[in-house]
Order: structure tokens, then C-alpha cells, then sequence
């Protein structure tokens, strides 16, 4: 475990990828308020609350099968930070829309743009891993998603409590811009990919 985190921050491609998701999904991860929006805002019950939940799966499974059907990305790096500004802006739009439909697409395309970076993430941390690395660095990946994940959840709950749901899903939304335009600047490398063969 140790010598899988050391390589992580030695690769800075690495560290970069992996905690832009960290860090955009800690801050972004709205999705847990549904239950809220479906209840108290949008006014939809438990039969909204499921298609609510299903928009960003839809979004995810089709924008999947786009890309395997699709030529190898160019730009990749760059077309990562996009897709995570697009998740940031999904996540506003859906934090200040009081309009169920509205609200299904912005979760439709926030799933498509969270599985345009998931792809790009996961190809990028395999292939700029040697294979005698590859298990140990997947490891720590694993467990920064799972982490960002349980405590997105986290700060999405507190943040609502502090501020109400409404608000904690905006400023999520913003947080994710702001970590986009950090990272942006912070790992060049990253943006200058151009294939994902030249991460090695």
C-alpha cells in the first residue's frame, strides 16, 4: 500500500487524475439529496425519486456505449477537465432547478459527463503505471474513488444541514468549477495529453 501511494505522488499524471476525481466527486456529490429534491422541492414522491435516481445511470450506460463505438479520443486530458466542468455545471443546474423534467436531463448529462471522465481516468492510470505497479497504484485509485464517493455524501448531508439542500448542491456544483480551474493550472501535463498512449 505504501509503495503504491509513494508511486502516486512520484507520477504527477497520476496524482493529478486521480485527485481531480477525489476532489470534484467530494464536492459534487449532490446525488444524495435526492431523496430531498424528490420529497420537498420537486414534489414528486418515491415514484419520482427512482426516475431521478435512474437519469444519471442512463446518461452514464449510453454516453459507455457512444465511446466503445467511437475512434480513440483526441485530447484527452483536455476533454477530462471538461467533462468534470460539465458535471460541476450538471450539479448547479440541477441544485437550482425546481423542474422535474429539467431536472432529469441535467441528471442525464451529469451522468454522461461523470462516464466520459471515469473512462478517461481509468485508461490514464493503467497505461501510465509500469505493470509491476499497476495492482498497487489500482489499489489506491479504488480506494480514492470509494472515499470520495461515501464522503461526498458526507459533505453533501452536512452542508444541507448548514445551509438547506438547495444551497449545498450549488455550492457543490461551484466547488467542482473551482477544483477544474485549480487543477487546470496546477497539472499542465495533464491538458497537454493529447492520445492516451502518451501518458507513458
Amino acid at each position: 500500500m505504501v509503495a503504491g501511494v509513494r508511486y502516486v505522488f512520484k507520477k504527477r499524471i497520476i496524482l493529478g487524475t486521480i485527485s481531480l476525481d477525489l476532489f470534484a466527486v467530494l464536492l459534487g456529490g449532490a446525488v444524495a439529496l435526492l431523496p430531498v429534491y424528490a420529497n420537498d422541492i420537486l414534489h414528486v414522491g418515491a415514484k419520482g425519486l427512482g426516475y431521478l435516481r435512474a437519469a444519471p445511470a442512463v446518461g452514464a450506460t449510453l454516453m459507455a456505449v457512444l465511446i466503445a463505438n467511437r475512434p480513440p479520443m483526441k485530447k484527452a486530458g483536455q476533454l477530462m477537465f471538461a467533462s468534470v466542468a460539465v458535471f460541476g455545471t450538471a450539479t448547479i443546474l440541477f441544485g437550482i432547478s425546481k423542474n422535474f423534467y429539467f431536472t432529469l436531463v441535467c441528471l442525464f448529462f451529469l451522468g454522461c459527463a461523470d462516464m466520459v471522465s471515469v473512462i478517461i481516468r481509468g485508461v490514464l492510470v493503467q497505461i501510465a503505471t509500469p505493470p509491476a505497479m499497476r495492482g498497487r497504484v489500482s489499489a489506491v485509485n479504488f480506494i480514492f474513488i470509494g472515499a470520495s464517493n461515501e464522503l461526498g455524501e458526507f459533505e453533501s448531508g452536512i452542508t444541507a444541514a448548514w445551509f438547506g439542500a438547495v444551497w449545498a448542491v450549488v455550492l457543490g456544483g461551484i466547488g467542482t468549477l473551482a477544483v477544474v480551474a485549480s487543477w487546470w493550472r496546477l497539472f499542465p501535463e495533464i491538458r497537454k495529453i493529447e492520445k492516451l498512449d502518451e501518458a507513458l
